[in-house]
């Protein structure tokens, strides 16, 4: 299968935090959509692998996604070294991309840098043809994405391109609410509070989207950062 956007997230939520909105608009138009999760999580403060597996999955239902993949790198303890690279080379390679999503450039969490350098390395080097993969024993193609954005997480960054993400934005409530053990919930041991488990995390994630939003006269937006220079057809697609 051909994915016209793939994430790269190194824990399960950050792609619903950061670009779950987009991703319902774009799978709203006919696009395929999916994610990929670079790590199950497990030095998450609470719940536990197994129980972030099956969040992930509740939230895939609710964005309808058309995959949702992870690949079991150890949490807070993967690098950006060949092994680590050829792994996400392999799925960018056997999903065709057009545009590839990562974490952000750098963020208050340590593996969301680490992460997003790793995953800008591998769109590069996925479109070199000496550098040979297999898949179920077969050699893969090169392929480089078109486009390679990141996503903003708890750091502000300015960003490069915002998009209107009004109409999907409790569906994306939504999805952020299925991890029950990461997220504020009624229905979760309020004792071992996280810095994100307290209620005034997921507001921030709001009040973001309302300024980004605010930046182009719509209720709420999600903003992204470009490594490279964009460009468009017409000054006409701009607003």
């Amino acid at each position: 299968m051909k994915l016209d956007i793939l994430v790269f997230a190194v824990h399960p939520d950050d792609a619903e935090l950061g670009c779950s909105g987009t991703l319902l608009k774009h799978k709203a138009a006919g696009k395929k959509v999916g994610i990929i999760d670079l790590t199950r999580g497990e030095l998450g403060s609470r719940g536990s692998a197994e129980i972030r597996d099956a969040e992930a999955r509740d939230a895939a239902s609710i964005l309808d996604l058309d995959i949702r993949e992870n690949l079991a790198m150890r949490d807070g303890f993967f690098k950006n070294d060949e092994e680590h690279l050829l792994e996400v080379i392999r799925k960018i390679r056997q999903y065709q991309p057009h545009i590839v999503i990562g974490n952000a450039l750098t963020d208050r969490h340590p593996d969301h840098g680490r992460a997003s350098k790793l995953i800008n390395d591998a769109v590069f080097l996925s479109g070199l043809v000496k550098i040979q993969t297999e898949m179920d024993g077969l050699p893969q193609q090169q392929w480089r994405p078109d486009l390679l954005l990141h996503f903003i997480q708890d750091t502000y960054i300015k960003p490069d391109v915002v998009i209107d993400v009004t109409e999907f934005w409790d569906k994306k409530m939504e999805s952020i609410h299925a991890y029950k053990t990461q997220f504020y919930s009624p229905d979760y041991d309020e004792e071992n509070q996280t810095y994100i488990s307290n209620p005034d995390f997921v507001r921030s994630i709001e009040a973001r989207a309302r300024d980004y939003g605010k930046s182009i006269g719509v209720r709420f937006a999600e903003g992204f950062t470009s490594s490279k220079l964009l460009g468009v057809e017409s000054l006409f697609d701009l607003r």
